[in-house]
């Protein structure tokens, strides 16, 4: 059931949103060789709860029955998206897609950006830059009276003219009061098909878009989603608002931006 939101509920999603973006941005004053993912996923936690928000993340069920460990998904070079943060430092060239969820006055924010370690590699860069085009690609589709098929056209249209790879195992999603509600929101699709887009429907967009073929494995710890190949992967994500004309991003990039400057993707 998709479940529309008054504009008093949008703005409480917004709310949670841009605390995720805040909390993205602590992350990005962080990130560079040597730090690990675990003392990223330290700083989130005790920023998110400062702010009298809980990370969603956190203890989230699998189908498998394990819980998940972190605040933040940390995903590193292959892998794709729910990395476990862990000990193992970061190195200069690496890439990592930090993911991130709060729960704050009753409403969920969802978000993700993909950084680079040091000096990375520039055909790995366009990767991340065409994975984050790809994104206000689908968001611009995101508008009253289009249907879910037209926002993963445009993903995968732009993403597949670069001979980039489009996961379709995982998805985007509606979000709200849970932070996964209906609809699945792919990144692939025809133009004209699926769900119709109204006013007040609120959604997160992710591409998750591989550097070659879009096959992906899961490790054995029953989270890590890594490439087959073993090349790299980008992921970005807003949640938004479906609006008559405009979308309305919920979450923010803004501040993260802010922190790397002339670094940014």
């Amino acid at each position: 059931m998709i479940f529309l939101k008054t504009d008093d509920e949008i703005e409480l999603l917004r709310q949670s949103n841009l605390l995720v973006g805040r909390t993205l941005a602590e992350v990005a004053k962080m990130i560079q060789p040597g730090v690990t993912t675990k003392q990223l996923d330290k700083v989130a936690e005790e920023f998110i709860r400062d702010h009298g928000a809980i990370p969603t993340f956190k203890g989230f069920p699998n189908p498998y029955g394990s819980p998940f460990p972190g605040t933040l998904c940390t995903s590193v070079n292959d892998q794709v998206v729910h990395g476990i943060p862990n000990d193992i430092p970061l190195k200069d060239g690496d890439i990592v897609s930090v993911d991130c969820g709060t729960f704050m006055n009753g409403f969920c924010g969802d978000s993700a950006y993909t950084f680079c370690v040091g000096e990375v590699d520039p055909e790995i860069v366009k990767l991340l830059k065409v994975t984050k085009e790809s994104l206000y690609k689908g968001i611009e589709n995101a508008v009253h009276g289009k249907r879910l098929g037209d926002i993963g056209y445009s993903i995968q249209e732009y993403c597949e003219a670069h001979s980039y790879g489009v996961v379709r195992e995982f998805v985007g999603h509606g979000i709200g009061k849970e932070m996964h509600e209906d609809p699945p929101v792919p990144n692939y699709g025809r133009r004209g098909t699926g769900t119709l887009l109204k006013k007040g429907m609120c959604i997160a967009i992710e591409p998750m878009i591989t550097m070659g073929n879009r096959q992906i494995v899961m490790e054995e710890d029953r989270w890590t989603i890594r490439t087959r190949d073993r090349k790299c992967a980008a992921h970005f994500e807003h949640t938004v608002a479906v609006g008559v004309g405009k979308a309305d991003i919920l979450s923010s990039f803004e501040f993260i931006e802010q922190v790397l400057g002339d670094k940014a993707i």
